[in-house]
C-alpha cells in the first residue's frame, strides 16, 4: 500500500504545475486541507489562484506568496495514468481518515445515523473517468442496454403496463397516493402478489399495520377467500399458501416502528440477503410519510423538507440495491371528493413528487367499491406519455384483489342499452312522413304543385 508522505504529496503539486491538464482532471476531488501542514498554504494558493485566474501560477510565484519550493519536472513523462491513481487513492484515504476522526466523535455523542454516509461518501470517492453515452455510436446496442439494464418488470396491470411503456424500472421510486382508507397499502400487496406470481422475491415493510394483519390479506389475495372466511377454512387455506410457495418468489412482511430511516431497512434488507442468500427484486414501503430522514434533524411537522429528504434517500436505496421500489403518500384534505388530482393535493408538498419516477393517484368511493371498480390517475411518469390518463381496474372486495377490468376512463363510454333505448324512441317520434296522398307522386311533382298554390294565392 502506498505511503502518501511528504515526498509524494510534493510531487503531486509539482505534477500538476507541470501539466495543468493533470490538475483540471482532479478537480472533482481536490482538496487543499487533504496535504500535509507543510505543503497546505501551496495547495490553497494553486487553488485560489486558479479559481481566479483561470490559469496556474508558477514555481517562483508558488516561493513567493507561500516559501514552498517546487521542483521542476525536467523532462516529459508519461506518467499521468499513475497521477490519476495515486491521487485518487491518496484523496480517499485521507478523507476516509477524517470520516472516521468524525465517526469517532458522534459514536460518542450516540448520533449514529450520520455515520455510514460519511463513511460511504469517503470509501466512494473517484475521479470523473466515464465520459457518458457517445450517442451516435451504436443506436441499438444504446437501445438494448436501457431495456436490459433498467430491468423493466411488469406491474400485472396490463391497463397500466400499456401507459407506462411495458411497467416499472428497477432502481426507480413509485409512489401511490390516496386519502385515508383508498386502499394505499391493497394496491401495493397486490403488486407483490403480482410480482410474487411472475417468480420473483420481495420484502413489504410496513410502518403501520402489523405483519400478521398485512399476511392475513396476502391469504385472502393468494387463495381468493374472503378474509371474513379465513379462520372457517385454515385448512384449505394452509394447503393453497403451502402449494403456491412452490412457484411463488420468496415472500418477507416485516414491520418496523414509525420515524423509521431507510438506513433502517438497509441494514435490515442486507442481514435478510446475509441470512438467507436471497436476491431482492422488490420492496414496498408502506409508507413514505412515516419514515424521517437520515442526515437531517427535521422536524417531523415540517413535511416538505422531511419528504423531501425522506424521498431521495428512498430512490437512492432503489438504486443501490437495483430493485423495483413502491411506497404511498397521504393526499391531504383538498383532494377529497374530487375527481382529478393534481400535485398540490400531495400531503407535504411538492418534493416528493420532484423525486419520484411515477405517482399515481388513487380514485374511490364506496359506490366505485361496491361495484367493484378502483380508478388510477398518472400524476407523473418520468418515462411516458401518460399523465393525466386514468385506467380502470377491477377490485374484488372479498379476496381484496385487484386485477385488470372495466372501460378506459379516457375513452368516451358508449352509450348504455337503456339510452339507446331512449334515442330510437326520439328518433321514431321526430321522423318525418309523407302525406298519404303524397305517397304516389315523384317527389318533383310534389313541390310543383305546392308552388302552383302559392302562386295562386299571391295573384
Amino acid at each position: 500500500m502506498t505511503e502518501y508522505g511528504y515526498d509524494i504529496q510534493k510531487l503531486f503539486l509539482e505534477l500538476m504545475l507541470h501539466d495543468a491538464e493533470s490538475f483540471i482532471r482532479v478537480q472533482n476531488i481536490y482538496n487543499a486541507n487533504n496535504f500535509g501542514v507543510k505543503l497546505q498554504p501551496a495547495a490553497e494558493f494553486m487553488q485560489e489562484y486558479s479559481e481566479k485566474y483561470s490559469t496556474l501560477p508558477d514555481r517562483a510565484q508558488v516561493k513567493a506568496v507561500t516559501g514552498t519550493i517546487l521542483d521542476e519536472i525536467p523532462h516529459e513523462l508519461d506518467q499521468v495514468d499513475w497521477f490519476l491513481d495515486e491521487f485518487e487513492g491518496f484523496t480517499r484515504r485521507v478523507e476516509l481518515e477524517r470520516a472516521i476522526s468524525k465517526s469517532v466523535t458522534l459514536l460518542d455523542k450516540g448520533d449514529f445515523d450520520p455515520v455510514e454516509k460519511l463513511i460511504k461518501d469517503a470509501v466512494q470517492i473517484s475521479l470523473t473517468r466515464d465520459m457518458g453515452t457517445d450517442y451516435f455510436y451504436d443506436p441499438r446496442a444504446r437501445l438494448l442496454k436501457i431495456r436490459d439494464k433498467n430491468g423493466q418488470v411488469s406491474t400485472g396491470w396490463k391497463n397500466l403496463d400499456d401507459k407506462l411503456y411495458g411497467g416499472f424500472n428497477r432502481g426507480e421510486l413509485q409512489i401511490f397516493a390516496g386519502g385515508s382508507g383508498s386502499g394505499k397499502s391493497l394496491f401495493m400487496q397486490n403488486l407483490a402478489v403480482n410480482w410474487l406470481s411472475a417468480g420473483l422475491n420481495g420484502v413489504f415493510l410496513t410502518l403501520e399495520l402489523n405483519e400478521e394483519l398485512c399476511s392475513l390479506r396476502v391469504d385472502a389475495m393468494i387463495t381468493e377467500i374472503a378474509t371474513k372466511l379465513i379462520f372457517k377454512n385454515l385448512d384449505d387455506v394452509e394447503m393453497k399458501v403451502k402449494l403456491k410457495a412452490k412457484t411463488f418468489g420468496d415472500f418477507r412482511v416485516k414491520y418496523m416502528p414509525a420515524q423509521s430511516t431507510v438506513n433502517d431497512i438497509r441494514a435490515y434488507v442486507r442481514e435478510l440477503q446475509v441470512q438467507t442468500g436471497i436476491t431482492i427484486d422488490f420492496l414496498c414501503i408502506d409508507y413514505l410519510d412515516l419514515l424521517m430522514p437520515v442526515g437531517a434533524n427535521v422536524s417531523p411537522s415540517d413535511l416538505f423538507v422531511k419528504d423531501k429528504y425522506v424521498s431521495e434517500e428512498i430512490r437512492n436505496l432503489a438504486k443501490e440495491l437495483n430493485v423495483v421500489t413502491v411506497t404511498a403518500s397521504q393526499l391531504n384534505r383538498s383532494a377529497v371528493d374530487e375527481q382529478e388530482f393534481n400535485h398540490s393535493m400531495i400531503s407535504g408538498g411538492i418534493s416528493k413528487i420532484n423525486t419520484a419516477d411515477n405517482v399515481f393517484g388513487i380514485l374511490t368511493s364506496m359506490s366505485m367499491q361496491e361495484r367493484g371498480v378502483y380508478q388510477l390517475q398518472l400524476m407523473k411518469t418520468r418515462s411516458s406519455a401518460g399523465v393525466g390518463q386514468k385506467i380502470e381496474l377491477a377490485f374484488d372486495k372479498d379476496s381484496l384483489r385487484i386485477t385488470d377490468g372495466g372501460n378506459d376512463p379516457n375513452d368516451t363510454p358508449p352509450p348504455s342499452s337503456a339510452a339507446k333505448s331512449i334515442m330510437n324512441s326520439i328518433k321514431a317520434k321526430t321522423t318525418l312522413s309523407t302525406p298519404a296522398e303524397d305517397t304516389s307522386k315523384d317527389k318533383s311533382d310534389i313541390m310543383s304543385a305546392k308552388l302552383k298554390k302559392l302562386m295562386n294565392k299571391t295573384a
